[in-house]
């Protein structure tokens, strides 16, 4: 949590405010950590800001409040699609 912290205060100001989600990755990373602890949460970050490149999906995405039974530590990929698929 202190690196995402020290990217708010330092290099985001730099980049600019240039993410496609909201709430921005940097504060979904450290909601996610605080949530989830260090291992989902970081697992959901790291997914989280690969989805928000070129291409990628954009909107209004927040952390889930709970994890679905499908993502289990040991199959880190799951993460991948954090928020349910809508119907």
């Amino acid at each position: 949590m202190a690196f995402i912290r020290a990217y708010q205060l330092t290099l985001s100001s730099f980049i600019g405010n240039s993410c496609r989600h909201l709430p921005t990755c940097s504060e979904y990373g450290f909601e996610a950590i605080a949530r989830h602890g260090l291992w989902a949460g970081g697992w959901m970050t790291f997914f989280r800001v690969a989805r928000c490149g070129p291409g990628g999906t954009h909107g209004f995405d927040p952390v889930p409040e709970t994890l679905t039974s499908r993502q289990i530590w040991y199959r880190p990929w799951r993460y991948w699609q954090s928020r349910p698929k809508e119907a």
